[in-house]
């Protein structure tokens, strides 16, 4: 049915589509037959399951993607259906809008991937290589479309979404940045993210040494100085270890130049002596000749 719909309308100029209400479970998308110019598709108050989650994930993981807005709220996608989609939008650049509204089969589970989508907090390489797209991601919202004051991970995720869409006018690496500085570098933010998402690592293993005086004073720039005693507390350990690795290589080096001069002098002493012993060998070399010139004119 839906892979039908799709092939009539494959060379169509439309951008908008809705099947709401239409009691549609699956959803089997043929590659080849996707409308060029779909960005709004909407799918509300159906059936659709993990395996029309699967056909819908093709519309987001093909090149040159360009849907826009898609609405699936009020259906029977569960955990393992938004874990379909979220491996579908990790690469996704086009879609801005994802409404999952009472998608009673998504639990806290669920909801952790969205997280981990938006603001992957398991290393800072990871969150500044998550998505920066999604402006609008609706989960388990109240009718009010509130969020509720006691769901963390609803609140974090909201966060994060906030962050793309504020600085959507930049390029992706400035809202991963902007991401770093609100998620790593706060302490209170980074200890709530760590334990939803279970991470227990310190951010600053990853972080070069030489450049935490600039880290802290990124700190220093966007928060007050009670987040700059926790990041000063945080890193020290980090900071004296460089002290002391770089006075361990100095000292490593100056010991090494030394035994160089030492042994510069033990060549020159041997060159020396080697020059000595082959100028020695000439004189006699030279003695035997001339006695064998006397010898000759005697005769």
């Amino acid at each position: 049915g839906f892979n039908i719909l799709f092939s009539a309308l494959r060379n169509s100029p439309i951008e908008y589509l809705y099947c709401n209400y239409c009691g549609i479970e699956t959803i089997e998308i043929d590659n080849n037959h996707i409308p060029k110019h779909l960005a709004h598709l909407g799918l509300n108050d159906n059936s659709i399951n993990t395996d029309g989650c699967r056909g819908l994930a093709k519309l987001l993981q093909r090149e040159g993607a360009t849907l826009m807005r898609l609405w699936l709220s009020n259906s029977k996608i569960n955990d393992d259906g938004v874990e379909i989609l979220v491996d579908a939008l990790q690469s996704n650049t086009s879609l801005k809008t994802l409404n999952l509204m009472w998608n009673n089969g998504i639990s806290d589970q669920g909801k952790l991937s969205l997280l981990k989508l938006v603001i992957d907090i398991s290393s800072i390489k990871a969150t500044l290589q998550s998505n920066h797209t999604l402006e609008c991601l609706n989960v388990n919202y109240t009718s009010s479309h509130e969020i509720q004051p006691d769901d963390e991970i609803e609140q974090h995720i909201d966060m994060a979404i906030q962050i793309n869409k504020c600085y959507h006018l930049f390029n992706p690496e400035a809202i991963g940045r902007k991401k770093v500085i609100k998620s790593h570098l706060h302490s209170e933010t980074r200890a709530k993210l760590c334990r939803l998402l279970g991470v227990n690592r310190s951010h600053y293993s990853e972080i070069d040494p030489l450049y935490i005086p600039e880290v802290l004073a990124l700190i220093n720039q966007n928060y007050d100085q009670s987040e700059l005693y926790v990041a000063l507390k945080s890193s020290i350990m980090t900071l004296f270890s460089t002290v002391n690795r770089k006075k361990c290589i100095q000292q490593q080096r100056e010991y090494h130049v030394a035994h160089i001069d030492e042994l510069r002098a033990k060549v020159e002493e041997l060159d020396a002596e080697l020059a000595a012993i082959e100028a020695s060998e000439g004189d006699v070399v030279n003695v035997g000749s001339e006695s064998r010139s006397s010898k000759r004119r005697r005769f």
